[in-house]
């Protein structure tokens, strides 16, 4: 499970990240592109752009869940 204290800080700000735990498989971007990149600097994936409407948050949380490495975390989840 993605733990906030290692959240990433290119992570745009909000409730969703990938934490240092990334391998950067590329499934989040495989699965939900408009949402994850990847940071050339350090081969990691991260969240560039935060999930809004009811059909971006169901994009983003199934790759949350598809996560091999489960480096997506939801921070709203635990509030």
């Amino acid at each position: 499970m993605a733990t906030i204290t290692d959240r990433t800080s290119i992570n745009a700000a909000g409730a969703y990240y990938v934490d240092s735990t990334c391998t950067d498989c590329s499934l989040c971007r495989d699965t939900a592109g408009d949402f994850f990149a990847r940071d050339e600097d350090s081969g990691l994936s991260y969240v560039s752009r935060q999930p809004v409407t009811p059909e971006e948050i169901a994009l983003v949380e199934e790759a949350l869940i598809a996560c091999p490495t489960e480096s997506i975390g939801n921070d709203a989840a635990a509030n």
